[in-house]
């Protein structure tokens, strides 16, 4: 048990913050664009749906007294024929594995390997056996700021200021 207290503590580790050096890559904001853009117009859609659905419950409401039984249950069964094309057009465009996803996976992921090549580069140069992220789902309520490696991960990926001098 010793020993591995001993192995432990002579281990290096350093963070990063992954979202500060996504932020910092003009890529990652054109990709941003392009799904905020495509993601507009689907809700966009998903909203102009919708109140089709909306406009047939008002119409049939204004017009139920005029309708035989068989008629409202036409309208009905129309209806809800349009709300499951909605919920269907809703789970393929948002849900998961949906358009949404799928075209956000196209576009930040290789960003993503990108930042973690260099990452990857930046352990091995500074010979460190763990780096966190602290924009993950890891909770880091303290962090030193000599152990901060974002630097020079911008660094390896030639987005650092040049103002900046790493030590």
């Amino acid at each position: 048990m010793v020993f591995g207290l001993n192995f432990a503590a002579g281990q290096k580790f350093g963070y990063i913050d992954s979202n500060f050096i996504l932020n910092k890559m003009p890529e990652y904001a054109k990709a941003q664009s392009e799904i905020d853009q495509l993601s507009s117009g689907w809700q966009k859609e998903v909203e102009e749906m919708s109140k089709n659905v909306e406009t047939l419950y008002s119409s049939l409401k204004a017009e139920e007294v005029l309708l035989t039984d068989e008629m409202k249950g036409e309208r009905m069964d129309a209806i809800h024929k349009k709300e499951g094309e909605l919920k269907e057009y809703q789970r393929k465009v948002f849900g998961f594995g949906g358009l949404f996803f799928l075209k956000k996976q196209e576009l930040i992921k290789p960003l993503q390997d990108k930042v973690f090549e260099a990452v990857e580069k930046v352990a091995k140069q500074n010979r460190l056996a763990i780096i966190f992220d602290k924009s993950g789902e890891l909770v880091m309520i303290y962090t030193d700021p000599r152990h901060d490696y974002t630097d020079f991960v911008l660094e390896e990926l030639g987005l650092g200021d040049p103002n900046d001098k790493i030590k």
